[in-house]
């Protein structure tokens, strides 16, 4: 088998071919884990489908012979528009976990989003060197668990806070309930480890799902995240933004930026599609505060996608613990080379040399009114 894998990864050429090499070296209850979606699953399997919907408009006969696809997030300079997404508990597919993915981003020159449950501390990936990071929170019902964990986060140099707005129960995940889903004996949820709060014990279910009804906030509101404003001058992304109403609301609340997002089809299944909800999004900011995207992104063309409806930038999460399992660092370095690359070469066949050349007229989707055509001669 380890011969097998090894022809495997010698010929990967994009990124969802992790997923499958993943699935064969992980334990049935982490593959599950990572990979299933909330209830039937339908918003799962249409987060990836509903970006074949949209179509390219190419430019042609323009020099492309430079590209650059660096950017800037609110302030922070990356080498690219593709950044990572918070996901939990790492250490379960690669025992260098967050470790690992915190280096791969940083070689990269991107952005790395630590999850709160992640299986290494705030410190710890701090330790690993230099990197732009940002700090996923969930909020627990007491508070002073919350300020102290941004105080920490603050003082690790991380330079926002993501926080997740969906989650004031967790999503219905049939597999982990069925697998009684429990994080491995061997690790904690180590931003907890002190407080008492770092265990998940057995439950006849889901275990996450008994930890986050135990510990996770349900009376969480707007009021909050300008709480969260007094206890900490970082800039605050709400994360798990789908509707118009919901981002007005966060640009009055103070947010510094929207993440589009159906916390990777989780939580409540038959919401659309992260791409079919981020314009409607993007057109109710008005501008005022940068709006990113996660949430099936697995090539260059959906990044292209989400930055022509208005993004300015995307977040990946299943690639990067995919990629964990299968190779570790290298993996997900490997992830994010490949999705540049992707990217690059979907500009310069478009016609575009910058990010901000990539304009809504270089796609067409099945909302668009029909283009006139000229009319016929006589």
């Amino acid at each position: 088998m380890f011969l097998q894998l090894n022809i495997k990864m010698g010929s990967i050429t994009n990124v969802s071919e992790y997923e499958s090499i993943a699935k064969e070296k992980l334990p049935k209850m982490v593959y599950d884990y990572y990979a299933s979606g909330a209830e039937d699953q339908w918003t799962l399997s249409e987060n990836r489908n509903a970006f074949s919907r949209i179509l390219f408009r190419p430019r042609i006969l323009i020099d492309v012979s430079k590209i650059d696809i660096s950017t800037t997030v609110l302030g922070f300079k990356i080498s690219m528009p593709i950044m990572i997404a918070p996901t939990a508990m790492q250490k379960m597919a690669h025992p260098e976990g967050e470790y690992a993915t915190a280096r791969a981003a940083s070689a990269a020159g991107t952005i790395m989003t630590l999850s709160s449950w992640a299986t290494s501390s705030v410190e710890e990936v701090a330790s690993t060197g230099p990197g732009i990071r940002f700090f996923q929170l969930y909020v627990y019902k007491d508070r002073n668990v919350v300020a102290q964990l941004v105080r920490r986060a603050e003082r690790a140099g991380f330079k926002a806070i993501a926080l997740t707005v969906d989650t004031p129960r967790l999503g219905r995940r049939e597999s982990d309930i069925k697998n009684r889903f429990v994080l491995p004996p061997h690790l904690t949820l180590k931003n907890f480890e002190g407080l008492n709060l770092g265990t998940m014990d057995k439950a006849n279910d889901s275990g996450l799902a008994s930890y986050v009804a135990g510990q996770i906030d349900r009376t969480l509101s707007w009021k909050d995240v300008q709480w969260l404003q007094t206890i900490t001058s970082l800039p605050i992304l709400v994360k798990g933004v789908l509707t118009a109403e919901d981002a007005r609301i966060a640009v009055q609340a103070g947010a510094a930026g929207i993440i589009v997002s159906n916390h990777g089809a989780r939580q409540l299944d038959y919401v659309p599609a992260t791409i079919m909800a981020l314009e409607e999004v993007v057109k109710a900011t008005q501008g005022r505060i940068p709006v990113f995207l996660d949430g099936g992104v697995r090539r260059g063309t959906d990044v292209f996608k989400a930055l022509a409806l208005g993004a300015s930038g995307i977040f990946i999460g299943r690639p990067v613990v995919f990629s964990l399992a299968s190779e570790g660092e290298a993996g997900v370095r490997n992830v994010l080379q490949m999705l540049r690359e992707e990217f690059e070469l979907t500009m310069a066949l478009s016609g575009c040399r910058s990010l901000k050349e990539i304009t809504r007229d270089h796609i067409v989707t099945e909302w668009d009114a029909p283009r006139a055509l000229p009319a016929p001669r006589l």
